[in-house]
């Protein structure tokens, strides 16, 4: 049995481990690692200040086309004026200066799917449908949702497309996110949404009823 002092050291190893990988933790999810591609993904779910962000990085980079994606709106029909999160971020995007020629909306339907995996879906059918190449791309989403969004994208695009993300900065953007409840919920949330896609999302059929809807089609009568 470990006398009183083990037990303490132990208690005080685990307890820098756990600092450690609790600073860790933050950037390993809010990724930052461009493809060098020519097209920027850009989540449209995000506010103002992560769109504003992406205006940033689209300038900055070697983008040749922004696509902003997103899932209807839940809101009442009389307080909407875009039906989709993917136009309402395509036309904010558009009056912080993005040329609309460079800028596309596509838009993802109600689903059961996992929501950035059908816009990942969306971007692909999109793109083949426009008759462009996408042999890389970077995806833009907030802080500590970046590292699941590329993982999606993986999926959706295959290992023959080129997936990079980029972490939009959060308010709470640093090594110590658990001195707020928001910061602490929505780190340790994504975390938690990171390791099930990685271990228990399998893609259905790339163009299968499964892979829109997450459903088997309806039986016919």
């Amino acid at each position: 049995m470990p006398t009183l002092w083990g037990w303490l050291v132990l208690l005080v190893v685990l307890a820098l481990a756990a600092l450690v990988a609790g600073r860790a933790l933050y950037p390993f999810l809010a990724i930052n690692e461009p493809s060098g591609g020519k097209i920027l993904v850009i989540e449209g779910w995000m506010e103002p200040e992560g769109l504003d962000q992406a205006v940033e990085v689209f300038r900055k980079g070697s983008y040749e086309l922004a696509v902003a994606t997103g899932a209807p709106l839940a809101e009442w029909p009389q307080g909407n004026v875009y039906r989709t999160a993917a136009e309402r971020a395509a036309e904010y995007l558009k009056s912080r200066g993005l040329p609309p020629a460079a800028l596309a909306a596509v838009p993802s339907p109600s689903s059961a799917q996992d929501r950035t995996f059908l816009s990942a879906v969306m971007v692909r059918e999109w793109a083949k449908r426009s008759g462009i190449e996408v042999r890389a791309l970077d995806v833009l989403s907030l802080g500590t949702h970046a590292r699941r969004s590329r993982l999606l994208f993986r999926k959706a695009f295959g290992a023959q497309v080129e997936v990079g993300a980029i972490a939009a900065r959060h308010e709470y953007a640093d090594e110590r996110w658990w001195r707020s409840a928001e910061g602490a919920r929505e780190v340790l949330d994504q975390a938690i949404a990171y390791v099930w896609v990685l271990l228990f999302f399998h893609p259905p059929v790339p163009g299968s009823h499964e892979e829109h809807w997450a459903v088997p089609p309806p039986l016919e009568a």
